[in-house]
């Protein structure tokens, strides 16, 4: 051995590699961190910083449970990790309730399925009631059954659209341990510490009880209940869709995720007929073969929807993330396609979904349009912290969305981000649109002559060291920009100061005079750095020619903000 080489192994790394060897139940996962620990005592130096990440912090249980890449160590997805997490909510709940119940579902990820029958065991041994869902579905499906079926939690077992070696493990309360207004939502202060403090008491997996059985798999019914509720949904959103006459024809994808069976079945029997989907993504598939980044925001994910929308003469593409929470629409644009941001779907839901005395919400990082948009219809405007587990809890929700291209059209069904239910609303503005001779892009037109022009567009870096997030959020605190694209930089709000009367997160807000916005934040689930940057414009005359230039104008602003921003965080 070369000794110089395996002095960086240290003892304490060695030790505690080996406490988890003997301590992980499963087989491949001992096997694969066993041959890392020999690698890197070979002196392997990337083996020994592959076991230094492995043990750099247990895998953090956070407001969006846990995400993490597969494998074996304590910042690793694997099957001893989520048995602790288990443990831990279990314990958790049973101080709360007597016999709580727990819905337990999973995506088609990698390990997914170990992950959700180990909840179950764990669960059951717990003391908890669990009802597992029948087979692979999307995380609205979930959601829903959480309140449908009067569960005290929900555990959904996916990565969304993480990579394909990520899978996590999201936790959602309800019935008896949670207020109204929390119950189907994702955890928050102060439940996920205190779960979190739970997990951090289990000392030992082998310790840990499993049951061998005594949790009940349920039957479609609940799929089909989903079903029934998100169609009377769109029905009663979307009223006037002509029953007569050609609807659009519409493309679908699932990215390789468990939405694809769901999907077309919500339009079907929501009158969406002429559906066209994308046949190789079609089936759940966990290496996400024919995109880089299941993700369909990221560049190139829709390029094989909008190929097939191309060749069949398509009025829409809908496509969903893979566990289907998440919603993506595109639309022809003068003999191409383009794929509407996640701030444009949210203003053409929100102009569909507004009344008077209701309620409009959105992320503070989300464009400024919806509250003009809740103003014009007489409705209230509450913005909220980044993530839905805040968007679902504004109090008399009708309507919530973030840019990140998620979007809650009926809280009343389900109090999550749902791509399906949103997909099935957009499919039905499409057909009204269609039958009145118009396009679903022309109400974009409408709202910017209404309201301005918008134009909004993020700012993403991307680091190895996360310790660099940190230091340039310090530097943005202590030297913010006097201006961005030539105006003054008039207000600078430090998000940990509780601004607009929310909690305290981690975050800047800047304006200028001529009413740029930017925010920056960490992201919450990836190691970036996010500016969420938009732009106002205001249309000379109210007509299609200074719309056009009112466009033009933004666009440019916009990219000069963009330039400015990256500057400003010492990062680009």
């Amino acid at each position: 051995m070369d000794t110089a080489a395996a002095r960086d192994l240290p003892d304490d790394l060695r030790r505690r590699a080996e406490a988890w060897i003997d301590d992980d139940p499963d087989e491949r996962d001992r096997a694969e961190l066993r041959g890392v620990l020999d690698a890197a005592a070979r002196g392997d130096a990337a083996a020994v910083a592959d076991l230094a990440d492995r043990f750099s912090a247990p895998l953090e249980f956070g407001t969006a449970g846990l995400r993490g890449a597969l494998g074996a160590g304590e910042h690793r997805m694997n099957r001893a990790v989520v048995q602790r997490a288990a443990a831990g909510l279990g314990a958790w709940l049973v101080q709360r309730a007597e016999r709580p119940r727990v819905v337990v579902g999973l995506d088609a990820r990698h390990r997914s399925r170990d992950f959700a029958d180990d909840s179950a065991a764990v669960l059951t041994a717990a003391g908890c009631e669990v009802l597992l869902l029948p087979r692979p579905l999307p995380t609205p499906v979930l959601a829903f059954a959480v309140r449908h079926l009067g569960a005290d939690a929900g555990v959904m077992v996916t990565a969304s659209h993480n990579p394909p070696q990520d899978n996590g493990y999201k936790v959602y309360l309800g019935g008896r341990v949670a207020p109204e207004e929390g119950r189907g939502v994702q955890i928050v202060p102060p439940a996920d510490a205190e779960i979190a403090a739970r997990i951090a008491a289990v000392r030992h997996v082998r310790d840990v009880p499993r049951a061998a059985g005594g949790w009940r798999v349920l039957g479609e019914d609940v799929v089909e209940d989903y079903l029934a509720a998100v169609v009377a949904a769109g029905e009663r959103l979307v009223p006037d869709v002509p029953a007569d006459g050609p609807g659009p024809r519409v493309v679908v994808t699932a990215l390789h995720g468990v939405g694809s069976a769901v999907l077309r079945e919500a339009l079907r029997r929501s009158g969406t007929t002429d559906v066209h989907e994308v046949a190789e993504q079609a089936e759940p598939d966990p290496a996400f073969p024919t995109v880089a980044f299941p993700n369909p925001e990221e560049p190139g994910a829709l390029d094989r929807a909008l190929a097939l929308a191309a060749d069949v003469g398509a009025d829409l593409v809908l496509a969903v993330d893979p566990d289907a929470d998440r919603c993506c629409v595109a639309v022809p644009d003068g003999g191409s396609w383009r794929a509407l941001s996640g701030d444009e779907l949210g203003w053409v839901l929100g102009e569909r979904l507004a009344r008077p005395g209701g309620v409009l919400a959105c992320s503070v990082v989300s464009s400024g349009m919806l509250a003009r948009i809740a103003a014009a219809h007489g409705a209230t405007f509450s913005p909220a912290l980044t993530g839905f587990k805040w968007i679902a809890r504004v109090p008399g929700l009708d309507f919530g969305y973030e840019e990140a291209i998620g979007y809650c059209v009926a809280p009343d069904v389900v109090r999550d981000k749902d791509g399906i239910s949103t997909a099935l609303v957009v499919a039905r503005l499409a057909a009204r649109a269609r039958a009145a001779g118009g396009a679903l892009a022309d109400a974009l037109d409408e709202l910017a002559l209404a309201h301005g022009v918008h134009a909004t567009a993020p700012v993403t870096v991307r680091v190895d060291d996360l310790s660099l997030i940190g230091r340039a959020m310090a530097r943005l605190r202590a030297e913010p920009p006097a201006s961005l694209a030539g105006s003054p930089v008039t207000s600078v709000e430090d998000l940990t100061a509780s601004v607009d009367g929310l909690p305290p997160t981690d975050g800047v807000r800047w304006r200028t005079a001529d009413g740029t916005r930017v925010v920056v934040r960490p992201s919450g689930t990836e190691p970036k750095l996010k500016a969420y940057c938009e732009v106002v414009e205001p249309v000379p005359g109210g007509t299609a020619d200074g719309l056009a230039a009112a466009r033009s104008a933004a666009a440019e602003r916009l990219e000069a903000v963009r330039v400015d921003v990256r500057a400003a965080t010492g990062l680009a």
